[in-house]
C-alpha cells in the first residue's frame, strides 16, 4: 500500500455523512507503525496504521464506548500486526471522534475504509469489541469493501438491521460476562443472515482474556481466510479455553 498522503471521498451512515478533506502519516517509535490522522468534516480521526507493502486486504479494528487502540484480551489489537503480516495484511486501528455516539464511530469506520480504499486496499475485514461490536455490524452493511465483520462480546442496541449484513459475520463471546449477557451475541446470531457463525468461551468475561490464545489463532486464520474470499463454515461453538502457558 502506499503511504496514503491524499485526500479521498466520503463516508456516508444514514443520515451522517462525513468527508474527508486530508490525510497524515507520520512515524513513531514502534516499528511497522505510522501514526495516523484523517482530517474530516467533522474533526480528525486519529489511529495507528501496520502497513503492509504489495497487500491489499486490510483490518480495522475499533474498540468499546470508551473507543482507545489496544482491543480486548490483553491488547489483541497490538498483536494483530504481527499475526496478520505474513497474510500480506494491513492493520489500522481507529479511535473514535466521540466514543459512545453510535452513528459518529460507524462514520469513523465507514472513513477508514475510503482511507484503505484510496491508498489500495481492495478487501477489509472489520472487527470491533463491545459497544464497537455493533458499529462494525452497521459499518459492514453499508461499505462494499467489508468481505467480513468479527463482533466480540457485542451489545444488541446498534444491530437492528444485522439481516442486511451480507458479509460473513463472526459473533466471539465469553459465557461469564457480566458486563453484556452472551444472550445479545446469541441474539444477533438467531437475526443474522447466513454465512454466521458464532463462538462461546465458557467461564471466560468481558474482556476475553482467559480466551486470549485461542481468539489470537482463531482471528489469525478467519481474518486472511475472509480476505481472501473463502468460504466460512457456520455454526455455533462452544469451547473451553485452553490453559495460559505460563
Amino acid at each position: 500500500m502506499t503511504d496514503g498522503r491524499d485526500t479521498f471521498e466520503d463516508g456516508d451512515a444514514g443520515d451522517l455523512s462525513l468527508s474527508i478533506r486530508g490525510v497524515s502519516v507520520r512515524a513513531i517509535d514502534d516499528p511497522n507503525t505510522l501514526a495516523l490522522g484523517l482530517q474530516t468534516s467533522r474533526g480528525t480521526i486519529a489511529g495507528l496504521v501496520h502497513p503492509v507493502e504489495g497487500g491489499t486486504g486490510a483490518v480495522i479494528c475499533v474498540g468499546g464506548a470508551s473507543g482507545g487502540l489496544d482491543g480486548p484480551a490483553g491488547g489483541l489489537y497490538g498483536r494483530l500486526p504481527a499475526m496478520l503480516a505474513p497474510a500480506g495484511v494491513t492493520v489500522v486501528r481507529i479511535d473514535y471522534r466521540a466514543p459512545n455516539i453510535l452513528d459518529e464511530c460507524v462514520a469513523d469506520v465507514l472513513a477508514a475504509c475510503s482511507f484503505l480504499r484510496g491508498v489500495g486496499a481492495a478487501d477489509v475485514v472489520l472487527l470491533g469489541h463491545s459497544f464497537g461490536g455493533a458499529v462494525v455490524i452497521r459499518a459492514g452493511e453499508i461499505s462494499p469493501l467489508v468481505r467480513g465483520v468479527a463482533a466480540m462480546s457485542p451489545q444488541r442496541y446498534g444491530t437492528l438491521e444485522v439481516d442486511e449484513l451480507r458479509a460473513p459475520l463472526l459473533l466471539i463471546h465469553g459465557t461469564a460476562d457480566t458486563v453484556l449477557s452472551s444472550e445479545a451475541s446469541e441474539d444477533i446470531y438467531r437475526r443474522a443472515q447466513l454465512p454466521k457463525r458464532i463462538v462461546l468461551f465458557s467461564d471466560t468475561g468481558h474482556s476475553l482474556i482467559e480466551a486470549r490464545d485461542d481468539i489470537d489463532a482463531l482471528l489469525a486464520s478467519w481474518i486472511p481466510d475472509r480476505l481472501a474470499g473463502l468460504p466460512d463454515e457456520p455454526g455455533r461453538e462452544e469451547i473451553v479455553p485452553r490453559p495460559r502457558a505460563n
